[in-house]
């Protein structure tokens, strides 16, 4: 069964490369745009967020530049009044029509900020209200879970990230071939899919760099197949619910092939065994992959741009765990492509 959620995950290669050919060119003009400022603030919801959550370690880990998340009802609710004269926002929405969002960005305008914004849409207003337009080429996304249209936004924190200083250009030209490859040979998924199905509880869990990527994979498990999962960083994980992973639990761990977070991420692995817990890794280093049950192979890339090629794995163990459990990943049950969210 072909589904069409399926066929957009195939498609992710040439997004990813058409997006590179339409972003690295205006690297330029985003450093125009930072030039006066000190810090970059992220305005998003959803599978946005979780992307921005990688520009934001991308940012702070190695260009040196302060950035962080903003609450949305900051703005539409509390209506606070800040100084963001120093700030450069940078909104992300994959449609460019989320309410909370696009008043957000008016609400960071008439306080000083400016504006980038990332998202799908050329001629959506978030993009019309944008100083920049960030404009990814993901091409239309029909099923409703985020595939390519996520997979493009890590492009486009990647390419920001490059403009500040964090210099990623030479692993990002090699990101496409490696999610080909990992799209056409995955290994390892339907194992996984069998411990997830038969699980009472499922945790994801990822660190640094790969943390939004983590994240991402819970909440396609849980909005896709309808399963309850937890999503938690490394370290919240180890703060407290650890306590409580017990031989009813799969446990999915994100882990890139280097850096400072791959050696914690292997003892993870090992930990999680020890309490009872049928652990499946995505990614990381070999001995990663001895310490899980499962392993799916990650891509050969440095940790800096790993994120991108670590979510096509994570995208089709959910499409395909949601079709074992008789759901459908093109319309999962009461989501919808635009969010509408509250902001009165």
């Amino acid at each position: 069964m072909s589904t069409v959620m399926a066929r957009e995950i195939a498609e992710q290669p040439e997004a990813v490369r058409r997006t590179l050919e339409a972003l690295l060119p205006v690297r330029e003009e985003v450093r125009s745009l930072f030039a006066s400022r000190r810090r970059v603030l992220f305005i998003a919801r959803g599978s946005s967020s979780n992307a921005t959550l990688y520009g934001r370690y991308l940012l702070e880990a190695r260009a040196g530049v302060n950035a962080a998340l903003a609450a949305p009802s900051i703005a539409t609710h509390y209506r606070a009044d800040l100084d963001l004269s120093d700030t450069l926002v940078v909104a992300v929405s994959q449609s460019g029509a989320t309410t909370e969002i696009v008043e957000a960005v008016e609400w960071a305008r008439s306080h000083g900020a400016a504006i980038a914004a990332v998202t799908n849409v050329a001629d959506s207003p978030l993009a019309k209200g944008a100083g920049l337009p960030f404009v990814t080429a993901a091409g239309p996304e029909v099923a409703v879970p985020a595939t390519k249209t996520y997979l493009t936004q890590l492009v486009a924190m990647a390419v920001l990230g490059d403009a500040l200083g964090a210099d990623v250009a030479e692993p990002l030209s090699r990101v496409a071939d490696e999610v080909a490859r990992s799209i056409a040979a995955p290994d390892g998924l339907d194992t996984a899919i069998d411990l997830l199905r038969a699980a009472d509880h499922a945790v994801v869990s990822g660190r640094g760099l790969c943390l939004g990527t983590a994240l991402e994979t819970a909440l396609k498990i849980e909005e896709t197949c309808l399963v309850p999962v937890r999503g938690y960083s490394y370290a919240d994980l180890r703060h407290g619910p650890i306590s409580v992973i017990e031989p009813d639990v799969t446990a999915v761990l994100v882990a890139a092939q280097d850096g400072p977070m791959a050696e914690p991420m292997v003892e993870l692995a090992g930990d999680l065994r020890r309490r009872g817990a049928q652990v499946v890794g995505i990614g990381g280093p070999a001995p990663f992959g001895q310490a899980c049950d499962v392993h799916v192979p990650g891509p050969d890339l440095p940790e800096s741009v790993a994120p991108l090629g670590l979510i096509p794995p994570a995208q089709l163990l959910v499409e395909r765990l949601a079709r074992a459990l008789g759901r459908d990943p093109d319309t999962p049950r009461g989501l919808a492509k635009v969010t509408r969210t509250d902001t009165d």
